[in-house]
């Protein structure tokens, strides 16, 4: 009865606990072990799990759920370990590279939704599409490896990769990174210990309310409560109004609408990382939230006034979250890493990661009592 709240701890908890191991480890464990590792692990549980599939588990259901449990936490806490050293990484890189990378995770998203809905129109057998993408995951993280081994034999990717001497923080004011300047290319120290985290937090304290606020309102919303408007037409017995409705207003087109904010940062990147603008932005998507509930979210049971009569305004109010929410978030995500000394830049890209998980990990427990509220 409890197994999507069980997956929600499995998720956030382990992918806090290594976000705080994994700044821990920067200067101690290189770039190459922790990216490997984690990456070997993640395409070590997927293995396991796609031979799960077509095993018959009717005899040994208990344990097959503390296996998929133990999977769940093992692989969150891989993946924010890759993720979030792997940004930090692109830290050193220049910001159209951070662009690109925050980009590709909405463009994964897209993906696995138009997956979903091609599956969903074949109705196939549940265990074959199970199998299908599992063995599509594990062929994408095989892809990653050998494409991270072949990293450092880019010319573009070893320069921007040189290590650099590590600063010596007293609480005075560094310079931001500057990739021409002569230290940059510098050899690391035998230094390893664990990065100054007062100063990071002070030059992205703005920067980070941001990230957190975003995501908090944006795990709100989606998907606890986008997912349970149902189309006012539903009573038609249309399959665009019922079996495709949620798939295709909520899932496909927010994680659309997510790409192309993200994209839009290629080209045009205002408000910049001190104006006051940034998080005004940010602060007013707060309206989303009402906006949201006011639709034609189903059972209710405390609020029962449904303003808005039209399928349309879900559709545009998901337009809106995920346009403001691509947008603003790889703003503040990709300026974070510039705005600090180059020597910090993949700490500071892990602190960044932290104050994503944060805001997510607030707004899913939030939404549970919004939901409780309508």
């Amino acid at each position: 009865n409890y197994f999507e709240s069980y997956l929600a701890v499995a998720s956030t908890v382990p992918s806090i606990l290594c976000l705080v191991v994994n700044f821990l480890l920067v200067n101690r464990v290189p770039l190459r072990v922790r990216v490997l590792a984690s990456l070997t692990v993640m395409l070590s549980i997927f293995v396991i799990m796609t031979v799960l599939v077509k095993v018959d588990t009717s005899s040994w259901t208990r344990s097959f759920f503390a296996l998929t449990i133990i999977s769940m936490a093992i692989l969150s806490g891989t993946s924010t370990i890759f993720s979030s050293s792997v940004f930090g990484m692109t830290g050193s890189f220049p910001m159209r590279n951070s662009q690109a990378l925050i980009s590709g995770g909405a463009m994964g998203g897209t993906i696995s939704a138009v997956a979903s809905l091609v599956d969903l129109a074949a109705s196939s057998n549940v265990t074959d599409s199970a199998l299908a993408f599992f063995l599509t995951a594990d062929v994408f993280l095989a892809l990653c490896i050998g494409l991270y081994l072949l990293l450092p034999r880019l010319d573009y990717a070893r320069y921007y990769m040189k290590p650099v001497w590590p600063a010596v923080f007293s609480g005075e004011e560094q310079p931001p990174q500057d990739s021409s300047s002569p230290s940059s290319g510098a050899p690391r120290s035998s230094d390893s210990s664990t990065p100054p985290l007062r100063p990071i937090l002070k030059k992205t304290a703005g920067l980070g309310f941001c990230i957190i606020y975003l995501f908090f309102i944006t795990s709100i919303i989606f998907p606890a409560i986008s997912t349970n408007i149902e189309s006012l037409g539903k009573g038609s017995g249309s399959p665009w109004t019922t079996k495709f409705f949620v798939p295709l207003t909520t899932f496909l087109l927010y994680n659309f609408a997510d790409l192309c904010g993200r994209q839009i940062t290629a080209w045009i990147q205002v408000p910049g990382p001190r104006s006051k603008v940034l998080p005004g932005l940010v602060l007013l998507r707060t309206c989303l939230v009402p906006l949201f509930v006011l639709c034609n979210y189903q059972p209710r049971v405390h609020l029962q006034v449904v303003v808005f009569q039209s399928d349309v305004y879900p559709v545009l109010f998901t337009s809106l979250l995920g346009l403001s929410n691509g947008y603003l978030s790889t703003l503040a995500l990709i300026y974070g890493p510039k705005i600090v000394p180059r020597e910090l830049a993949e700490a500071t890209g892990v602190v960044m990661t932290f104050y994503l998980c944060l805001g997510l990990m607030l707004g899913s427990a939030c939404s549970a009592l919004i939901v409780h509220l309508i």
